[in-house]
C-alpha cells in the first residue's frame, strides 16, 4: 500500500507538470522561455539541496552532463513553447506517445529486432497520433505547437535513455538541471523571454520545477526499483489521463470524443509495446546472454 501511495503521488506530479505549463504559459501568466528558465533553475536548487543532505558528491562525467542537459533543455524549451496552444491533456498525450516511440525505436535499433507485436502496437499508437492532430470540421490541432511537443518528446526520450547507465540518478539529475539551466538561456535571448513575468507565473514555474520536477523526479528514482520493468513502464501511461482529467477539472479544458478515442489508441497501442512478450535476441556462440533488466 505504501508504495501504491507513493507511486499515485508520482505520477501526479508528472500529469501536473503539463496541467501548470498549461495554466501558466497558455494563460499569459508567463512567457514560455522564461517559465522554463525558471522551471530548471527552482528545479536544480532543489535537487542540489537534496544531494547535500544526503550527502551525495556532486560528480558525474562532463560528457554525460553535457548531453544530459542539452536533451533535457530540448525537452523543456519544446515542452514550454508548444503549452502556448495545446490543452494540457493533448500535450501530456503528443508527449509521452512520441517518449515511448523513441525508446521503442531505439531498442529496436541497438538491442533486439521488435516483435510483431511490439511493432503492430507502435502503429497504433502513431495511428492514434495521427488522429488526435488531424485538422477536421470545428477546429484543428495547433500542427506547430504540436511539432514543438513532439521534440519536446523526443528530448525527454533521449534524456531518459542515456540516464539509463547511470550510478547515482539523483546526482546525474542534479547536475543536468544545472547545466540546462545555463544551456537555456541563449533560447531565452533568441526568443525575447522574461518579458512576460506575473506572481502567479513565477509561482507556477517554481512549483513545477521545486516540486512536480525535482521532487517528483527524485520520488520516481526511489520507487524505480522496487518495480519490475513491465510495471514500471506501464503505469507512466496513466499520466496523459491524468493530465486530461486536470485540464478539464483545473483549466476547464474540453474533452472531446476525438481525443478520448486518440488517447485509446495511443495507450493501448503503447501498451501492447510496453507488455508483448520480448523476441529472444540472436548473439554469437561465444557471447554469454546477459539477463535483461
Amino acid at each position: 500500500m505504501h508504495l501504491f501511495l507513493l507511486l499515485c503521488l508520482t505520477l501526479v506530479a508528472f500529469a501536473a507538470n503539463s496541467v501548470l505549463g498549461r495554466a501558466a504559459v497558455g494563460g499569459e501568466l508567463m512567457d514560455a522561455t522564461g517559465f522554463g528558465l525558471l522551471r530548471l533553475t527552482s528545479g536544480a536548487v532543489t535537487l542540489v539541496a537534496l544531494c547535500l543532505m544526503r550527502g551525495l558528491p556532486l560528480r558525474q562525467p562532463w560528457t554525460s552532463s553535457l548531453w544530459g542537459a542539452a536533451s533535457l533543455t530540448l525537452y523543456m524549451v519544446g515542452f514550454a513553447l508548444a503549452y502556448k496552444d495545446l490543452d494540457a491533456g493533448l500535450g501530456a498525450l503528443v508527449l509521452f506517445a512520441v517518449v515511448q516511440i523513441t525508446m521503442f525505436v531505439w531498442s529496436g535499433l541497438t538491442a533486439q529486432r521488435p516483435g510483431v507485436l511490439q511493432l503492430a502496437g507502435a502503429g497504433l499508437a502513431l495511428v492514434g497520433l495521427a488522429y488526435v492532430v488531424w485538422p477536421r470540421d470545428g477546429g484543428a490541432v495547433d500542427i506547430w505547437a504540436a511539432g514543438l511537443m513532439a521534440a519536446s518528446g523526443l528530448g525527454w526520450g533521449i534524456y531518459s535513455l542515456l540516464g539509463r547507465g547511470v550510478k547515482v540518478p539523483l546526482v546525474s539529475t542534479a547536475l543536468n538541471f544545472v547545466w540546462a539551466s545555463v544551456m537555456i538561456l541563449p533560447v531565452l535571448l533568441l526568443a525575447g523571454g522574461g518579458q512576460v513575468i506575473t506572481m502567479n507565473g513565477v509561482l507556477l514555474a517554481v512549483l513545477s520545477g521545486a516540486v512536480t520536477s525535482g521532487l517528483g523526479y527524485a520520488l520516481w528514482y526511489a520507487i524505480l526499483p522496487q518495480l519490475t520493468a513491465p510495471v514500471a513502464a506501464t503505469v507512466q501511461l496513466m499520466v496523459p489521463v491524468i493530465a486530461i482529467l486536470g485540464g478539464a477539472l483545473l483549466l476547464g479544458e474540453p474533452i472531446g470524443l476525438a481525443l478520448v478515442i486518440g488517447s485509446a489508441l495511443i495507450l493501448g497501442g503503447i501498451a501492447v509495446v510496453a507488455l508483448a512478450p520480448k523476441p529472444r535476441a540472436e548473439e554469437p556462440a561465444s557471447v554469454t546472454p546477459k539477463t535483461a533488466r
